[in-house]
């Protein structure tokens, strides 16, 4: 696999997500879609979006319900790509929501594998691959950035990096959709800052490209612990994306 074919599975992937084309994402102008249902979709997303944003770097498609449209489509006509994602804009399109019982939810950044340096790193602990059978016995609390915590199933393949027979760190990955594969990862705190999350992420990279998926890797925008993992790991930033939802939902969250 090469990067370019990497980034077009990427493309398609979102082109499903979304209900557009993969050339939208390139076309250079902004664009917003109907959001619609596939069995194909990221099984996470709950279907149809009410609004998802997302950007490649030429522009932003939105996904909106039909309600949304017309705020959504107004949107991102108003503004350059690069600021439908930050504030003030942002604070624009949250009083937009509000009529209709939304709030901003989810905002990310997602990074795939950089195919010309991805390599199996060391952290001086012994790392071995584990199954789904072998996930599936594992603590989702514990291991609560690695491990799906509502789907176990999805939880296919893992990299765990132990002190002894102790489990000091696991990389694992859901099965999202057919082609792509999410990497979480958690290292226990006094083995932390020591190579061990970038260690087990691009091990655990090799072996789902191995498997024929392509991996890839999510983080909040603030968090720099995590997209410094990505980097070191031999990922590269991909997409940007957020999301809205209803304003029950974020409470939940946010509580």
């Amino acid at each position: 696999m090469t990067n370019e074919e990497a980034l077009w599975i990427a493309l398609s992937q979102s082109a499903i997500d979304h209900g557009c084309r993969p050339e939208d994402f390139l076309s250079g102008q902004n664009k917003a879609v109907p959001s619609r249902n596939s069995p194909d979709a990221r099984r996470y997303l709950c279907r149809p979006q009410a609004l998802e944003l997302t950007s490649y770097g030429a522009n932003a498609v939105a996904s909106a319900s039909p309600e949304l449209m017309e705020a959504a489509k107004a949107y991102v006509d108003r503004y350059p790509a690069v600021h439908c994602f930050q504030t003030p804009q942002l604070l624009v399109l949250s009083k937009r929501l509000r009529p209709f019982g939304m709030e901003l939810c989810f905002m990310g950044e997602y990074f795939l594998p950089d195919l010309d340096r991805l390599r199996g790193l060391d952290c001086g602990l012994r790392c071995r691959t584990l199954e789904r059978e072998q996930l599936a016995s594992l603590s989702a609390q514990l291991w609560r950035n690695a491990l799906s915590q509502d789907a176990r199933e999805w939880d296919v393949l893992g990299v765990g990096a132990y002190e002894g027979e102790r489990l000091v760190g696991l990389a694992a990955c859901s099965a999202d959709c057919k082609t792509m594969w999410q990497i979480g990862v958690d290292v226990l705190p006094a083995y932390r800052r020591q190579g061990v999350a970038s260690a087990l992420t691009s091990r655990l990279a090799l072996e789902v490209l191995e498997r024929g998926a392509l991996p890839f890797y999510c983080c909040a925008w603030s968090n720099l612990p995590s997209a410094r993992t990505a980097l070191r790991s031999g990922f590269r930033p991909a997409w940007v994306q957020l999301s809205a939802a209803e304003r029950s939902f974020t409470d939940q969250l946010a509580r």
